[in-house]
């Protein structure tokens, strides 16, 4: 594994990188409230399979830094991630997307549809249904009027206890799951400005669900080769989001996960031989 960093437009990225450059490339997007630090353990396993993969800490995540102008939108985070890709000459790979992986990989992939070669898609929700209530205080209080008493009705899910919930959520044996996740969490949120940064973006979700259409637009006319993992227990997007997603690529390989948000917490094994063998059988041999 390398620690990375890259200067793009100001912003200071840091990414993780493993395995050989000349090898099937796979990028993995993640999601709230964590960095590529959910990827430790998945990214060396597969790069043990043969992949080159890089995951990046999105502005505002992290160990990423950025100026302090920065917009935090999904559309701004994903301009920077798609320049970030292609200084470092990721213009065809896999991508495998998770929670806000999804609306800013989706954007990337929307205006260089050649970019993409696969896609794995883990608790990544492109449809109406994949909300869970968890939802409801963002969706019908957020988005309709950002105050004070909005703002801080969420403010537990940035606490210590509530990132724990979203990791434990769902999972039937919690003493799998690392600690390490939510300290590693609470350290950064601890950061200047960082919990503003995270409300700023709970309101900006508002912005994805009127590009679901698109999204599902171009997974019907492209049919990628789709390799799902989905925890059924995720405190945020619902199985039936999962489903969905066989609705415009019927063909996808799905695999129902008993985890939660973080599946890869407690799969990483099934996921990293699901993945080598999906790729070999699927993609490579296309």
């Amino acid at each position: 594994m390398r620690y990375k960093t890259a200067n793009i437009d100001g912003v200071e990225l840091f990414y993780r990188e493993a395995g050989q450059p000349g090898n099937p490339k796979i990028v993995l997007f993640g999601g709230f409230p964590s960095s590529s630090h959910q990827w430790r353990e998945l990214l060396p396993a597969l790069a043990a399979k043969g992949f080159h993969l890089v995951s990046p800490d999105y502005p505002g995540f992290g160990h990423t830094k950025m100026p302090d102008d920065f917009a935090f939108t999904f559309d701004r985070i994903s301009e920077v991630i798609e320049a970030w890709l292609a200084q470092i000459g990721f213009t065809r790979f896999g991508m495998y997307h998770q929670d806000y992986g999804g609306p800013i990989g989706n954007r990337i992939v929307g205006r260089n549809p050649d970019w993409l070669e696969w896609q794995i898609v883990q608790n990544s929700n492109a449809y109406e249904e994949g909300f869970t209530e968890t939802w409801d205080g963002i969706r019908f209080q957020l988005w309709k009027e950002r105050t004070k008493e909005t703002e801080d009705a969420l403010r537990p899910f940035l606490e210590t206890a509530g990132i724990k919930s979203i990791y434990l959520a769902g999972h039937r044996d919690p003493e799998l799951i690392s600690p390490d996740n939510w300290t590693m969490d609470n350290a950064f949120l601890d950061l200047p400005g960082r919990r503003d940064i995270q409300l700023d973006l709970l309101e900006n979700y508002k912005t994805n669900p009127p590009l679901y259409g698109a999204w599902q637009k171009f997974m019907r006319e492209h049919q990628p080769k789709t390799l799902i993992f989905w925890g059924q227990g995720d405190v945020f997007f619902t199985p039936a989001g999962g489903e969905a997603y066989l609705r415009d690529v019927p063909g996808a390989e799905m695999h129902r996960l008993d985890a939660g948000h973080f599946a890869v917490e407690d799969h990483v094994e099934e996921i990293t031989t699901t993945i080598a063998r999906f790729y070999r059988e699927t993609v490579a041999s296309d």
